[in-house]
Formats: C-alpha cells, sequence, structure tokens
C-alpha cells in the first residue's frame, strides 16, 4: 500500500531568535548579538505543503522583524565562508580531483550559473561553469529543457551548490531540476542523477513525513554512490523520507561556533535537527553494536553545520527570476550537501556508502551536548558520546570516516 507523505511545519524551536555566539567569517570567536545576527530568526525558504506524496525543501534563512533579509552586494560578516567551512572539519588540501557531486532539488533556476559565479569569485574559488565542463544544468529526464522558476527551490538550490563548492572545490557540480516537489518527480530525478558520468555523490535536501522503502526505495537505491538525504528542521519528529530510508546518509545539523580550544571550533546539536525512528524501513547493520534505541530505521547518521545563526553560510541567491542578493542560510539543506562534498574528497563509495561513518567513528567530531525536543529515549533527541539521533555520529574530521 502506498504510503501519503506527512509533510511537518517548521518547529518553534527552529524558528526561535538566533543571536548569541556567531560563527564569524574570519574564523574568530565573538560573545553576544551581532549587527547581522540580532533580532533576526529563522524562516522556512519553501512553503510548506499538505499535498500527499510531496516534499518541502530543508533550507532556512535568516530574516528580521519583519521577516525580510533585505538586499546586500556583500556576504553578511557572520556567515560561514568556504576557508570557515574547511578548517572546521579539517578539508583543507583534500581533493575531489574531478569527481561530480550531483544536487537534486525541484524547479528551475535560471540564474543559477551566473549566481554560483559570483559565490565563488567572492570568495577566491576557481570558476565553475558550464563552459569549463564543472557545472551542468538538467532536467529529472536528463536534457535540457528546464522547470520553471521557483523562488524558494531556487533559494535551496543556491545553498546546496554553494555549500558543494565550500567544502570541495574542484568537485564538479551537476544539478538535476526535478519538475516538480512531488516524490515521484524529486526520485525520477536521482535516478537521472545516479546515471550521470563521474557522479559518487547525490545529494537530496528536503523531505517529508516517514515512508515505506517498498513504495520509494528503487529511487534512492543506488551502491556504489553516496545518497545523502537531510533529517529535516523540526527537531525530533520521528521519521523523514528519505533521511528515513535504508539506502541513504542521513546527515542532522549542528550549531557550529569559532572556540579558543584545540581544533579552533565547537559544536552542539542544532535544536532544529531532524532526529526519530522510521516505522517502515530496515536498520541499518553497520548501526547495530551503536545502541540507537529504534527497532528499524535510525538517523541521523553523521551530521554537519545547520543553524543559521551558529555556522550558517553567507550564500548568494535568487530573490526573483531576474535578482538575487546575499544572506545567511542554514537547515539540515545546508549539512547535506557538505557530506555529500566529503564522500567526493574520500573518493570512497564503494558499496552503501552509509555504512562507511560507522566503521571509522575515529575519523569524526563526536557531538556531546544539546537537544533537539523531547522524546521518550533519550538518545532520539539529546546528545551523548557515541551515537545520537540530532547528530548521529558526529561531524566531519577530515574525510576519512566516508
Amino acid at each position: 500500500m502506498r504510503q501519503r507523505i506527512l509533510v511537518s511545519a517548521l518547529s518553534a524551536g527552529a524558528l526561535a531568535l538566533v543571536g548569541a555566539t556567531a560563527a564569524m567569517s574570519s574564523a574568530s570567536a565573538q560573545t553576544g548579538a551581532t549587527p547581522y545576527t540580532a533580532g533576526k530568526h529563522a524562516a522556512k525558504v519553501c512553503s510548506a505543503t499538505t499535498a500527499a506524496h510531496t516534499a518541502v525543501c530543508d533550507a532556512v534563512k535568516l530574516v528580521n522583524d519583519k521577516g525580510v533579509a533585505p538586499a546586500s552586494t556583500t556576504p553578511p560578516s557572520t556567515g560561514l565562508t568556504p576557508s570557515g567551512l574547511q578548517s572546521a572539519y579539517k578539508l583543507a588540501g583534500l581533493h575531489a580531483n574531478g569527481r561530480t557531486v550531483a544536487i537534486v532539488d525541484a524547479y528551475g533556476y535560471p540564474n543559477l550559473e551566473r549566481d554560483l559565479g559570483v559565490y565563488r569569485s567572492q570568495f577566491g574559488l576557481p570558476a565553475c561553469t558550464t563552459a569549463n565542463g564543472c557545472l551542468r544544468i538538467i532536467n529529472q529526464s536528463g536534457g535540457t529543457s528546464l522547470p520553471r522558476f521557483n523562488a524558494g527551490w531556487g533559494g535551496e538550490q543556491a545553498l546546496d551548490v554553494d555549500a558543494v563548492s565550500a567544502a570541495a572545490p574542484d568537485a564538479k557540480i551537476v544539478v538535476v531540476q526535478a519538475n516538480s516537489a512531488s516524490f515521484a518527480d524529486l526520485g525520477a530525478a536521482v535516478v537521472t542523477a545516479s546515471k550521470q558520468p563521474g557522479v559518487v555523490a547525490i545529494s537530496n535536501s528536503y523531505g517529508g513525513g516517514d515512508a515505506d522503502d517498498a513504495t520509494y526505495g528503487a529511487y534512492y537505491n543506488h551502491p556504489g554512490i553516496a545518497v545523502t538525504a537531510s533529517t529535516g528542521d523540526n527537531g525530533y519528529q520521528g521519521g523523514s523520507y528519505p533521511a528515513s530510508s535504508s539506502y541513504t546518509t542521513a546527515v542532522g545539523g549542528t550549531s557550529l561556533v569559532a572556540a579558543s580550544n584545540s581544533r579552533g571550533w565547537s559544536e552542539s546539536v542544532w535544536s532544529g535537527a531532524g532526529s526519530g525512528c522510521s516505522t517502515y524501513n530496515t536498520a541499518l547493520s553497520a548501526a547495530s553494536s551503536f545502541d540507537t534505541g529504534c527497532s528499524k530505521r535510525a538517523m541521523a547518521d553523521v551530521s554537519a553545520a545547520a543553524d543559521p545563526g551558529k555556522g550558517g553560510m553567507a550564500i548568494y541567491y535568487p530573490t526573483s527570476k531576474t535578482a538575487s542578493t546575499w544572506a545567511q542560510f542554514g537547515g539540515t539543506s545546508e549539512a547535506a550537501p557538505i557530506i555529500a562534498a566529503v564522500y567526493a574528497l574520500s573518493g570512497n563509495t564503494a558499496g552503501y556508502a552509509n555504512a562507511l561513518p560507522y566503521g571509522h567513528t575515529s575519523s569524526l567530531f563526536d557531538v556531546t551536548s544539546g537537544s533537539n525536543g523531547s522524546c521518550p529515549t533519550t538518545q532520539w533527541c539529546n546528545a551523548r558520546t557515541g551515537w545520537d539521533g540530532p547528530t548521529g555520529l558526529g561531524t566531519p574530521n577530515g574525510a576519512g570516516a566516508f
């Protein structure tokens, strides 16, 4: 029987006012609200939907008390930059060596290539264009007739390509734009992405309620390719598909701040990071010794920066079909493409890539503080040593766990 996909509204925790210590673009610590983060809160980029078998993107951005992110010609000073991200996750000096990360999202974004060029130029990254072969943009069938523009999903795509660029500047990128946000169209786009030359990872920054691999799993079942999926921005809510699929690497979220410790950064649970147990899908055999408390599939597996105010990225995104600007974005939509890029840096995606981190936990930063809600089994919503629901096994410490 086909299962109805339930799409959750953004939780109050994820909408809470953000301030306190922000991850500075200079990678230096700063205490208290900054001129950029003061009085701002997180707002969903994509509109919620109640339609069955339909997803919502997991990007959020900082907006003012009027719900607006004012136009800016310069990146927010508090936004996480490529150098900051590479410092936090010890990625500097690693190379994707031309491997390709695919990004699957819904709808079109006519100025994606132009806006990606602005982002990469701003931070001194090498050009990634259709002309030099670094970038490709195709529809869910692999063609070049692209879907209609949607501002919310356009913002999601901007976050995704900027996040991959920041984590793995030499990775190639193919963006596959689904005709709509239906699970059938997004799933078809994932299958198309899996067939593109050189693809080693596919990032999916969207989800709905829990769903059954018996119905949708064929879309995401691609051994030899790391298929990442964001766990959602609603805190502890139970399974979110496709992160609750047994075939994906489920990516949770953290708050990331610069710190005066040996790493130079500290992390805790982002209160919006999704977590929970699937009621349908098989538990990962690789997770059997990690006390997830779930009889079936547990999420997350790993995590990365997601708090829009503490580790949110400075990105260049579309506000209309023709205009774009800078703002600070987060959500587990930030984390999923970061992890996909780290898989590309590792070059090791044999078999089912979601098993790899469970065998290499020493190459992860364990996140041991913070919570994303109330839950009947403590590790589903509270950080602890080892695996926990909001952050999984932890965040990248280089690419050795992937």
